[in-house]
């Protein structure tokens, strides 16, 4: 089994030399097969030629440099693409998070789980930017996804590759990997790991973060419930408003054919068109919806399901001989098979 590190950095001279020596240890320490992948996420510093340096004296790093910075989703997934673990870990660049803590993170795996997310229980960050902002987001993250994790945004994970084969990270979306990833039936497992104060450099985040994060998190939610079939969010809200305009309508008709009240001069039938009108527009929306996503399935041959495993017979290709009348007779082979 190959493990792949991946480190996005931005502006981590002072820690890059020692975090690698701290890695290489463990890793070395177990017997591990492993490569480091380090993304150079725009840095304006001296950290690239630090890391070619790294590169230049040991052929397991692998270095990649982005033309600006593109963010912490974008470095991730550029690493994914150039793994070739079996399972990848990450893990920030600053030093906080500890490599001590990959071999159990790796053992916790062997226990049969697919994806294995670290919770700095003891994290050492000021409370008010960041532990603060953090918990809300957590809580806000877990009750909304349904995937109750204690820390969403401690970088250090690891799961297998054919996990994050099915997940496309574009935006900030590198933070909800095991919420996207629970859609793919995913078994998940959170252990405390070791969390140290920042002895070098600066942070690159701010208590803004969490805005962003409420508004990925609307994109989240609605790509795990919704993606494979928008008529049923967009055909709820319609048909709720359309029935609503409906029942005042039909309420005001009642009024008008037995009691003589008016409804020409009367607001509530204007609003009574208008919902109709505007359920009539969102149902229009998902039928789009659903075209749009069948055509990016068919156009991807992307399957809206996810296999783990497939055992399946087959006959071998042979030709039949003129003694046979049929294949029946060759042996069939049991083969395990993975599409991805």
């Amino acid at each position: 089994m190959k493990i792949s590190i991946i480190l996005p950095v931005l502006n981590e001279e002072e820690n890059l030399v020692a975090l690698n020596s701290e890695i290489t240890d463990v890793l070395d320490e177990k017997q591990y097969d492993y490569e480091i992948i380090y993304i150079d996420d725009g840095s304006t510093d001296g950290s690239f030629n630090i890391l070619a340096q790294l590169r230049d004296s040991d052929d397991r790093i692998k270095v990649i440099q982005f033309r600006r910075n593109f963010g912490q989703t974008a470095g991730l997934a550029a690493g994914f693409d150039y793994a070739e673990g079996d399972v990848i870990i990450t893990l920030d660049a600053d030093r906080q998070n500890d490599p001590r803590d990959i071999p159990m993170m790796l053992a916790k795996m062997d226990e049969g789980y697919d994806l294995v997310s670290g919770w700095r229980y003891d994290r050492q960050d000021d409370w008010l930017s960041r532990k603060l902002p953090s918990k809300i987001a957590n809580w806000l993250i877990s009750t909304i996804t349904g995937v109750k994790l204690h820390d969403y945004g401690c970088s250090l994970k690891a799961f297998h590759k054919d996990v994050i084969e099915n997940i496309q990270l574009y935006g900030e979306m590198h933070r909800f990997i095991p919420a996207i990833a629970s859609w793919g039936g995913v078994k998940l497992a959170e252990v405390k790991v070791n969390h140290r104060p920042r002895v070098a450099g600066t942070s690159k985040y701010g208590i803004s973060r969490t805005f962003r994060v409420v508004l990925d998190l609307i994109t989240v939610k609605f790509l795990l419930q919704y993606s494979a079939r928008p008529i049923h969010f967009f055909g709820s809200i319609g048909m709720a408003s359309g029935v609503t305009g409906f029942l005042i309508a039909l309420v005001m008709t009642i009024q008008k054919r037995f009691f003589g009240i008016g409804m020409g001069d009367r607001p509530l039938l204007l609003l009574a068109v208008l919902l109709m009108f505007i359920g009539l527009q969102f149902i229009t929306f998902g039928l789009l919806g659903e075209l749009m996503t069948r055509t990016y399935h068919e156009a991807q041959t992307k399957p809206n399901y996810v296999v783990r495993k497939a055992l399946v017979y087959r006959l071998p290709c042979l030709k039949p001989s003129p003694s046979s009348s049929s294949t029946t007779s060759a042996a069939k082979c049991l083969i395990d098979a993975c599409p991805h």
